[in-house]
């Protein structure tokens, strides 16, 4: 335990503790839909489908916008890019705690959500700048953990939202967090624009005609949108999900999920701990079919409390996936971790946004979730099996 606080001595520890805040209070933002899924749907009368795609919006917009905040970080640096982030997001939540009046105005609520999905493409390459090789799997841990801010969200919503105020006013509490990220991000983040300079001159094209030529950063993104995706798409759409298929009220759904993001989040950086001492295709090979085989049986079990246990556990295991793939990207892409992190990260983005879109929309075609818990659990097993043959040929090859 010495010598992993020892370990944040050797950079710049501050710029740790702004970006982790960011992507924490980011995290909130980003969710904030798939938290009062349940809220808006009574109030605005919306169907299935209609309530899914309020919910996924911002996980896909949020996906094309960490390209573009990972660009961003790499060309422009991530301080200013931060910086932008929070502004946007506060500019956004404004407009839902004064302005939503229509179902037209929340889909656009909804899609600029989607800036706080674009913090993680900045927050990790902003930690990670400012530490040496050594020390960069555990700075990434901690930074990423901040998507905890699922689990204060989730919590949260519904209880702000039953005091009298409703949605509107979740929205404004939001305000609070976003100003107070805001002020700590610029006093203590470290400004990387001219450290950045030269290397952005000199060999930014380059390392992105690298990345993408490069096969193991597509594979990477297959995996992600299968963990990553899973676990947001998950926590957006299971409060909807324990209220239709078990008759759990709104905050107490709300709680289930809060605890499924908790376990997701806190056990990420035990996915990297397990990858460094076992090597991350093996942890994968250990993961993945708890995914497959938890999701593939979910919709079958009547009893919530069994349902409960069997969902907290495929979500770890989708954390745990995380934290693997996280070390992978840094260690495979150490000069271009931004456009890795935005890249990658928009894989898991998609992810997130298709699962509760096709989870509402088959629930209303076929009356049930289980042949949209089905397709995710297909697609977790071809995940599995991408990861097996690598496994395979890498013993084959010995490297």
């Amino acid at each position: 335990m010495t010598d992993m606080f020892l370990a944040l001595t050797r950079g710049h520890w501050p710029s740790v503790i702004g970006a982790w805040l960011h992507l924490t209070v980011s995290f909130m933002v980003w969710l904030l839909m798939g938290a009062l899924s349940l809220t808006l749907a009574q109030d605005f009368h919306l169907s299935q489908t209609d309530t899914a795609l309020v919910v996924a919006l911002p996980l896909l917009s949020g996906a094309l916008l960490r390209v573009v905040a990972g660009w961003s970080s790499d060309w422009y640096g991530a301080k200013p890019t931060g910086v932008l982030i929070l502004m946007g997001e506060l500019a956004v939540v404004l407009w839902g705690w004064l302005g939503i009046h229509s179902y037209v105005e929340l889909l656009l609520v909804a899609a600029l959500l989607g800036i706080g999905g674009a913090s993680f493409a900045v927050t990790l390459p902003l930690a990670g700048r400012t530490y040496p090789a050594a020390h960069q799997g555990w700075v990434l841990g901690i930074v990423a953990s901040g998507n905890v801010g699922t689990v204060l969200i989730l919590f949260a919503a519904p209880r702000i939202a039953a005091t009298g105020g409703g949605w509107h006013d979740v929205f404004g509490w939001m305000i609070l967090p976003l100003v107070f990220a805001l002020a700590v991000f610029v006093f203590l983040v470290r400004d990387d624009r001219q450290s950045r300079r030269a290397e952005r001159d000199t060999h930014w094209w380059h390392t992105v005609a690298v990345m993408t030529r490069h096969p193991k950063a597509y594979w990477l993104c297959g995996l992600y949108a299968v963990t990553f995706g899973g676990f947001v798409g998950f926590c957006s759409i299971l409060p909807l999900f324990f209220y239709e298929q078990y008759h759990v009220d709104g905050i107490a759904a709300g709680s289930i999920v809060a605890l499924c993001g908790l376990v997701g989040s806190l056990i990420r950086p035990l996915g990297g701990y397990a990858a460094d001492r076992i090597g991350g295709l093996r942890t994968l090979i250990l993961a993945l079919p708890l995914i497959v085989g938890i999701v593939a049986v979910l919709g079958e079990f009547t009893d919530v409390h069994v349902a409960v246990v069997l969902t907290v556990v495929a979500v770890g295991a989708m954390g745990v996936g995380n934290g693997v793939i996280l070390q992978l990207a840094s260690e495979w892409f150490p000069k271009q971790i931004g456009l890795a992190s935005g890249v990658v990260g928009a894989a898991g983005g998609i992810g997130g946004f298709l699962l509760p879109l096709w989870l509402g929309t088959l629930k209303e075609v076929t009356g049930s979730y289980r042949a949209g818990l089905w397709l995710f659990a297909l697609a977790a097993g071809i995940a599995w099996g991408a990861v097996l043959l690598a496994e395979r040929r890498a013993r084959l090859t010995g490297c």
